[in-house]
């Protein structure tokens, strides 16, 4: 078993109550800062640390037998990705639940006791997530995400709002039951993406996803996998990650979209696809990121269609919501819109 951490004197070997799932590549800067903020938690359970080090190739395993030389470290002979990564944390975790928190993320004192006294006053227990703060700054990132349309994440900021459309895996609390029976991530995703999947398929199956009110985690937002922050104003990304992120947002949507609204979903996608492809290699000057990313995603969705099906087919033969009630935690506006009248076009790297 991992490291047993926690404010009372507890003994390796205790059953932990949760499980923190760290999946690291390459983060020998990042995982002391991780690490330490699960060790200094105050609560009064037992918590187990299990890595994930996905052939990193910096000096994180050194790291961690030195400085962590009791935590249980999971070993990859091979990069294999973010949802091969944490399926296999989880089929060793021995906790009642789970927190996957990345390797760039550091919580709160109180955020394992806030996250497991929220979750035991639900009567139906589903995903939690705790506010998210800039590293840096300190500034509210988010309460979680609604989903525009296009299956855009977009920051929920309302202190109010309790219920969220998905909550981001850089900090996601779930049962290791339910889990289980959602059967992880889907690890054809490879990155990006995998946790609005699983957290629409919860909501499909009538559970709950939600924040809480109090405590946090601040987060180098885009340093474990690059990209997907700001930097001098400008949104900054990188070419795997718009990539990944296009194809498997069109994954979740055709998997999870509720059937009448469906066909309408899939054209409309493909239409932005090649639209919002144009009209950034015009704008940026580079004609490969058209190919390259937008209709990358789009052949890359024909030609997994199979498997998108065979998935899709499984989640909905067990959806016990409406459609307009799944819908509900949906915003009208488009996120990539506002993103370009506030920011510009995007810098790909």
């Amino acid at each position: 078993m991992g490291l047993v951490a926690g404010k009372s004197a507890m003994t390796v070997g205790a059953q932990p109550v949760c499980t923190v799932c760290i999946a690291n590549y390459n983060g020998e800067s990042l995982l002391s800062d991780c690490i330490d903020s699960v060790l200094q938690q105050e609560c009064d359970f037992s918590v187990e640390i299990i890595v994930h080090d996905d052939a990193s190739t910096d000096r994180s395993l050194d790291l961690l037998a030195t400085r962590y030389p009791n935590i249980k470290v999971i070993r990859s002979v091979s990069n294999v990705g973010f949802c091969i990564s944490n399926n296999r944390m989880v089929a060793e975790a021995l906790g009642e639940f789970i927190l996957l928190l990345n390797n760039d993320a550091a919580l709160a004192p109180d955020a394992l006791s806030t996250l497991y006294e929220h979750a035991s006053q639900q009567s139906n227990q589903g995903i939690l997530t705790l506010p998210q703060y800039d590293w840096e700054s300190g500034e509210l990132i988010d309460r979680g995400c609604l989903l525009d349309p296009f299956y855009n994440p977009v920051p929920n900021k309302d202190e109010a709002r309790r219920e969220v459309a998905m909550v981001i895996g850089a900090c996601l609390w779930i049962p290791r039951w339910l889990w289980n029976d959602l059967g992880g991530f889907p690890e054809w995703f490879d990155s990006i993406a995998e946790d609005m999947q699983l957290c629409c398929h919860a909501r499909l199956a009538g559970y709950p996803i939600s924040v809480t009110p109090g405590s946090g985690y601040k987060h180098r937002q885009g340093k474990s996998f690059g990209g997907n922050r700001l930097a001098q104003g400008k949104l900054v990304s990188t070419q795997r990650r718009r990539k990944l992120s296009e194809r498997n947002k069109v994954f979740v949507m055709t998997i999870c979209t509720p059937t009448p609204f469906l066909p309408i979903a899939i054209l409309s996608a493909f239409l932005t696809l090649i639209t919002e492809g144009v009209l950034l290699s015009l704008l940026i000057g580079n004609r490969k990121i058209f190919h390259d990313i937008y209709l990358a995603a789009i052949i890359d969705a024909i030609k997994n269609r199979n498997k998108i099906f065979v998935e899709r087919k499984k989640i909905q033969r067990f959806r016990s919501i409406s459609t307009l009630r799944y819908l509900r935690q949906f915003t009208a506006t488009p996120q990539k819109l506002k993103l370009l009248m506030k920011y510009g076009p995007p810098k790909i790297r």
